[in-house]
C-alpha cells in the first residue's frame, strides 16, 4: 500500500488521470494474492503489482482504456486463454483483475485512514448493470461509512463491510435483489486495507541502526525511544520516522499501541526495559522481544513477576530476541530480529 500511496500523491500533484487494478479472484498457483493492487496513470506508469510481472502489461493496457472510456473492466487470465499465454501466465494459475477509473475522493479516504493507522474496508461492485458497476463504499475503523452503492439491499453491504473489517480477510459476494424490486443481481469485492505496521525500538544501541533500515525496507514505520541523548537523537537515526529522547512512561504516552505494533527492547538496562515492558505487555502488540541471554531473561522474568505481571503476560516476550541465525555482528543480530518479527506477523 505504501508504494501505491507514494505514487498516488506524486501523480495527483501532476494532475494525472489514474486507474486502480485489483486482484479479485485467484485459482491454482496464481502469483499474487487476492486484494493485490496496481495503480496506473495516463502515461502508462504503474505502481504495485497484480501478478508479479506476467500480466502487468495487459492490465496496464486495460487501465489506459478504462481511463478514456470511464467504463470498468473485469479481466480474466488463465492458462487456457490465448491471452494468458501471450502475457506469460503459463504456471498453472488463473486470476481475475478488476480495473476501475480511480475516484480520487474515495482513494483519499483510504489514504487518510492508512496514514492515521486506521483499518478500512472497501467494497466495490465488480459485476452488474452499467449504472452500478464501479460504485464504492468504504468503512473506516473509527470514521464510519463513506460513499454509496445504489442498491435496494444497501444495509447488507454495510454488514459485509463490518465483517470484513473485523476479519481482515477479503470477501467476494453476490447480492440478489429482493423480489419486490427490479434490480438485477450484483457481485461485489470487499477488501480490507491494514495500516502500516509499526516497529518501536527501545534503546538506540548499535543494533538499532541496521534494524531501522531493515524495518523500513519491510514497510514498517519506525520509532526509536531512548532517554539517553547520545543514543536517542535524529543524527544517529536519520531514517527513523520518529526519535523520542524520553523515558518509556513519557514516550509511550505520545502514541497508541495496536495489533499492528511490534516492540523490540534493546537497551539491556532494566531501568529502561522493565518500565517499557510493563506498558507493552498490557497492550495488543503482536510482537514483543527483548535482548539478552537466557540468564538475563530469567532475571528479567523475576523482576516482572515482582512488578505484578502474570506468567501469561511474560510468556509473550520473545527472548532471547530474534531467530537463531548464528550471527554476532550488529547487522546479523538486526536481521535475526526483523526475521522473527516477520515470522510472527505472518503466522
Amino acid at each position: 500500500m505504501q508504494e501505491l500511496i507514494l505514487a498516488y500523491k506524486k501523480w495527483k500533484q501532476l494532475n494525472r488521470t489514474m486507474a486502480l487494478a485489483t486482484v479479485v479472484k485467484t485459482w491454482g498457483s496464481s502469483p499474487r494474492a487476492v486484494g493485490s493492487k496496481m495503480l496506473i496513470n495516463e502515461v502508462g506508469e504503474m505502481a504495485g503489482s497484480v501478478s508479479g510481472g506476467c500480466v502487468e502489461g495487459a492490465v496496464v493496457t486495460a487501465g489506459m482504456e478504462v481511463m478514456v472510456s470511464k467504463t470498468p473492466q473485469l479481466l480474466h487470465f488463465g492458462v487456457t486463454d490465448k491471452t494468458a499465454w501471450e502475457v506469460g501466465l503459463a504456471c498453472g494459475g488463473e486470476i481475475e483483475v478488476f480495473v476501475n477509473p480511480l475516484a480520487a475522493i474515495r482513494f483519499d479516504t483510504l489514504v487518510d485512514a492508512w496514514e492515521h493507522s486506521q483499518k478500512s474496508a472497501h467494497a466495490i461492485v465488480i459485476q452488474g448493470s452499467d449504472q452500478i458497476v464501479g460504485q464504492e463504499l468504504i468503512l473506516v475503523e473509527e470514521g464510519g461509512f463513506f460513499g454509496k452503492i445504489a442498491y435496494s439491499q444497501f444495509e447488507v453491504v454495510e454488514n459485509w463491510l463490518q465483517t470484513t473489517l473485523v476479519s481482515g480477510q477479503p470477501l467476494r459476494q453476490t447480492l440478489n435483489p429482493q423480489p419486490s424490486t427490479s434490480n438485477p443481481p450484483i457481485e461485489l469485492f470487499l477488501d480490507v486495507i491494514l495500516p502500516p505496521p509499526t516497529l518501536i525500538i527501545v534503546g538506540g544501541v548499535h543494533i538499532a541502526i541496521p534494524l531501522v533500515s531493515f524495518a523500513n525496507t519491510m514497510g514498517f514505520r519506525t520509532i526509536v525511544i531512548d532517554p539517553r541523548r547520545q543514543f536517542g537523537n535524529d543524527e544517529r537515526f536519520p531514517h527513523a520516522d520518529q526519535v523520542i529522547a524520553a523515558w518509556p512512561s513519557t514516550a509511550f504516552s505520545q502514541f497508541s499501541l495496536n495489533a499492528s505494533t511490534a516492540v523490540a527492547m534493546l537497551t539491556h538496562d532494566p531501568k529502561i526495559d522493565d518500565p517499557a515492558l510493563e506498558i507493552v505487555l498490557h497492550s495488543p502488540a503482536f510482537y514483543i522481544g527483548a535482548l539478552g541471554s537466557k540468564q538475563t531473561q530469567a532475571q528479567r522474568r523475576e523482576r516482572l513477576v515482582d512488578m505484578g505481571l502474570s506468567e501469561e503476560q511474560i510468556k509473550q516476550i520473545h527472548g532471547p530476541i530474534g531467530l537463531n541465525l548464528g550471527g554476532r555482528s550488529p547487522e546479523e543480530i538486526a536481521l535475526a530480529i526483523i526475521a522473527e518479527i516477520v515470522q510472527v506477523q505472518n503466522s
